[in-house]
């Protein structure tokens, strides 16, 4: 059965249904939970030692060498990983492996019943190295039927339908296919009144690029979040400029401590450095735009290969910031509320 705009007005969708979105509780906005995130070339590539306590912590300084860290394809290890979560204080999560990550609807409705989480599944593409080469001949405005599609009536072949867009995959240089499937997502979102949520490339000024390319393509931008910001912007200046577009600022490594970040040269912050870049927004009026996550996508952040899991914001981050003088509300505007709106159909 095809939705209408009307049905999920004022409605929060999750993998199991439509919601009030008072139900969602505590988000964490961008995960993964199960995955496969090797790009094509990586496919036939040997896979890599057995993951185990004794590895984790060399793999995650080489993990570039091992695309076994890559995939997860376990609904019962996972499940256990979420019920992790629950028990620290979460609720709902983000799942945003869409097409290119191996998206898998059954295992997240698996999931969603075992554990009592509310999950809300991501639709659209990756970056344009993780998709089927048959997407460099569609068009626009085929990528805005597909996805609308996916929000209405179900997504890969499934009736579980996606509850947001994303994580639409951009990198530097931006290609010519990634910029028609983020105009089928503006599109989608026009369509349906939901958020779109976008991966921008590892280069400083990419997020306000896109940012600038939303606003010109009719986007909503102010449901429009621009992720994995805490390992692409580091100066303040530039970070407020990208604020004052209207846009949401997702800062979603948390519990990556260490500097080494195999994917570029750069030094990442760790959870205290992402938490003052958090208040220098909050300083400027920007408390509305901002949410938090994991994007947990290798196996050696899940707590039983020795990683830190996806209760770690709730368990460590939020007392980190009560420390650091975060009020209630400004944790629940993080938290919830802003979550809870971006989820919102409108």
């Amino acid at each position: 059965m095809r939705l209408t705009r009307e049905q999920l007005r004022g409605r929060a969708q999750t993998v199991t249904g439509l919601v009030d979105p008072i139900e969602l509780g505590r988000t964490l906005m961008h995960e993964h939970l199960i995955w496969d995130a090797r790009p094509r070339d990586w496919k036939a590539a040997e896979p890599g030692p057995e993951i185990e306590l004794c590895n984790c912590f060399k793999i995650n300084y080489t993990r570039l060498k091992v695309p076994r860290n890559f995939v997860c394809r376990s609904a019962d290890i996972v499940s256990q990983e979420v019920q992790e979560m629950i028990a620290a204080g979460g609720r709902t999560v983000v799942e945003l492996s869409c097409g290119g990550l191996a998206p898998d609807p059954d295992g997240l409705i698996q999931i969603a019943k075992r554990t009592g989480a509310q999950i809300v599944m991501g639709c659209g593409y990756y970056l344009g190295s993780f998709q089927d080469q048959t997407n460099e001949y569609r068009s626009v405005e085929s990528f805005a039927k597909e996805i609308t599609s996916q929000i209405l009536e179900g997504a890969w072949g499934t009736e579980a339908r996606a509850g947001i867009i994303g994580e639409i995959g951009c990198q530097v240089p931006w290609t010519q296919l990634e910029r028609r499937v983020l105009q089928g997502a503006i599109i989608a979102q026009a369509e349906t009144g939901i958020s779109v949520n976008i991966h921008p490339g590892r280069q400083e000024d990419q997020p306000q690029e896109i940012a600038e390319f939303v606003v010109a393509n009719g986007g909503c931008i102010e449901r429009t979040i621009l992720s994995h910001i805490d390992r692409t912007i580091f100066d303040v200046d530039r970070l407020l400029r990208l604020a004052d577009t209207g846009c949401v600022i997702e800062f979603d490594l948390f519990g990556q401590e260490q500097g080494y970040y195999p994917w570029s040269n750069i030094e990442p912050p760790n959870d205290a450095g992402r938490l003052r870049l958090i208040r220098a927004l909050i300083s400027h009026g920007h408390l509305n735009r901002v949410v938090i996550s994991h994007d947990i996508c290798q196996l050696t952040r899940l707590t039983r290969y020795g990683g830190h899991g996806y209760g770690h914001i709730y368990e460590n981050v939020v007392p980190l910031m009560k420390e650091r003088g975060f009020s209630e509300s400004e944790i629940d505007a993080i938290l919830v509320d802003n979550p809870k709106r971006l989820l919102t159909f409108v």
